[in-house]
């Protein structure tokens, strides 16, 4: 089993940036994992937002150009720092992790990840 914990999440005015970091424990060393960020908000599916799979980056259109995707392996921290935030991007943001290669992955979709953590709110004020 992994266990995933969000952090850094918070209320900021828009314009603002923010780093959300993931901390993974228990099983980590077992495989290396696809790791991703997801998003909701009420009412709303929860939204793809970026993922690292091995040493590839994709980000939702939404979010280029504004948001990056880290990890630090020592650390078993995968981040998200989010600069230039807008209202819109309001939401818990959770991230998520399977292990690489696993059969039928599809990086945009919440049924390709085995992990999840329990979310951290980010609020964006305008």
């Amino acid at each position: 089993q992994v266990q995933l914990v969000e952090s850094g999440g918070a209320s900021v005015q828009a314009g603002g940036s923010l780093r959300l970091s993931c901390a993974a424990s228990g099983r980590t060393g077992q495989y290396d994992y696809a790791v991703a960020w997801f998003r909701q908000t009420p009412g709303k599916e929860r939204e793809f937002v970026a993922v690292l799979n091995w040493n590839d980056r994709y980000y939702v259109d939404s979010v280029k150009g504004r948001f990056t995707i880290s990890s630090d392996t020592r650390k078993n921290t995968v981040y998200l720092q989010m600069n230039n935030l807008k209202p819109e991007d309001t939401a818990v943001y959770y991230c998520a992790a399977t292990p690489l290669f696993s059969a039928g992955y599809d990086y945009l979709r919440t049924t390709s990840y085995s992990y999840w953590g329990q979310g951290t709110q980010v609020t964006v004020s305008s």
